[in-house]
C-alpha cells in the first residue's frame, strides 16, 4: 500500500505503540487485563456523538475506530447519534450531564451545535471534532480537529473528473443541509472544467436515491459523470446508470467493501477515502492523550486524516482492509 494511503493509519498505530510503551505519569506500566492500568485507575469514560443516520456504512467505520480506540486505552467509549441538529445537541447535553471525560464530536450543522459544544467547554469538558465543522471546531473551543479538508479533496476531484474528459457531471447531495457535502460539490464544482449539477437526494432511502438518479440520467442523455458523497450511494447510482442504459461514469466520496469491489471490476473510477476509521480512532486517542499527559495534537491546527484516492490501480491493496469493516 502506498505511503500516502497508509499515512492517516500509520498515525493511529504510533499513537497506540507509544502509548502502551509508556505511561503519562512516566513510570513503568504494569501488566493488565484491560489495557493500561494507568487508563483502568482513572476511569475514563468519552462519548462519541455523531449526526449518522441509521445504516450508514461510514460511520459504522468511526464507530468501530473509536471502540477500538477504548479497547486499546483502556477506557469507556459510548456511541449515539442521531442526524437532526437539536437532538444530536440533546446527546451532547446529555453527555455532559453524565460527566464524561470528553466528547468526540461530528458538526454537520455548526451553528445547530455551537451552544451545547461551548457549553460544554465551559464545563471542563474537552471536545474533539471529527469529520465536519472543520473551519468552526476552533472557534467553538475544541482541542483540534480529525477530518480531512473539503475544499482541499474537493478540489482534488474536481482536477481529476476534468483529466478523464467528463463535462456534465451531477452531485449527488444525500443529506440536506450538511456543509461538510455542500462544500465537496462547491469545491468540485469550482475546479471542474465542466458543468457540474448538484442533485439532492434523500440518502435514508436507497432504493429513492437510485430512483432519483436513474429519472435525472434518462431526462438528460448528455450527463457524462455522477459523483457521489458517501459508498453505498455510489453503489445506487452504479445501478442507476446500468437501468438508465446511460454510458455515465461513477466517481464518489468514501468507501465500503462494495465500493472497492466495483473499483476493480471498472464500474466506478475512484474513491476518495478520508479514512472514518482514522477519525473514530484518532478523536478517543485525541482525549486520551489530554487526559493522561496534558498533550493537545495539531498545534492548533487539524488533523488530516485524507484525502487519499482509492482507483483500480492500488483496491486491491486496501480491498482486505475494507473487508474487515475498517476501510
Amino acid at each position: 500500500m502506498t505511503k500516502k494511503l497508509l499515512v492517516g493509519l500509520g498515525i493511529a498505530t504510533t499513537a497506540a505503540l507509544l502509548l502502551s510503551a509508556c505511561s503519562g505519569t512516566g513510570q513503568e506500566p504494569q501488566a493488565s487485563s484491560g489495557g493500561g492500568s494507568e487508563s483502568a485507575s482513572l476511569d475514563l469514560t468519552y462519548a462519541v456523538v455523531t449526526h449518522s443516520g441509521p445504516g450508514d456504512a461510514f460511520w459504522d467505520r468511526v464507530k468501530s475506530g473509536a471502540e477500538r480506540a477504548g479497547s486499546d486505552y483502556g477506557v469507556t467509549v459510548t456511541y449515539n447519534a442521531d442526524p437532526d441538529p437539536a437532538k444530536q445537541s440533546q446527546l451532547i447535553d446529555n453527555a455532559v450531564a453524565q460527566d464524561v471525560d470528553g466528547i468526540v464530536v461530528s458538526m454537520a450543522n455548526p451553528d445547530g451545535l455551537q451552544s451545547s459544544i461551548e457549553k460544554a467547554v465551559a464545563a471542563g469538558v474537552p471536545v474533539v471534532t471529527i469529520n465536519s465543522g472543520i473551519e468552526r471546531s476552533a472557534e467553538f473551543g475544541a482541542l483540534t480537529h480529525i477530518g480531512q479538508s473539503e475544499t482541499v479533496a474537493g478540489e482534488a476531484v474536481g482536477d481529476r473528473l476534468s483529466e478523464e474528459g467528463l463535462t456534465n457531471v451531477l452531485c449527488v447531495i444525500q443529506e440536506a443541509g450538511n456543509v461538510g457535502l455542500e462544500e465537496r460539490c462547491g469545491s468540485a464544482a469550482s475546479t471542474f472544467t465542466g458543468s457540474m449539477e448538484n442533485l439532492q437526494v434523500d440518502g435514508t432511502n436507497d432504493a429513492e436515491v437510485k430512483a432519483t438518479i436513474k429519472s435525472k440520467l434518462q431526462a438528460d442523455s448528455s450527463i457524462d459523470g455522477i459523483l457521489t458523497l458517501g459508498g453505498q450511494y455510489a453503489i445506487d447510482a452504479v445501478g442507476a446508470v446500468d437501468e438508465a442504459g446511460s454510458e455515465a461514469t461513477v466517481a464518489t466520496f468514501d468507501l465500503s467493501e462494495d465500493v472497492v469491489s466495483n473499483i476493480e471490476d471498472g464500474a466506478i473510477l475512484f474513491a476518495v477515502d478520508q479514512q472514518p476509521y482514522v477519525q473514530g480512532f484518532l478523536g478517543v486517542t485525541a482525549l486520551y492523550l489530554d487526559s493522561v499527559n496534558g498533550n493537545q495534537i495539531g498545534g492548533g491546527q487539524p488533523v488530516y486524516s485524507g484525502p487519499a484516492f482509492v482507483t483500480e490501480e492500488n483496491a486491491a491493496e486496501v480491498a482486505e482492509y475494507a473487508a474487515n469493516g475498517t476501510r
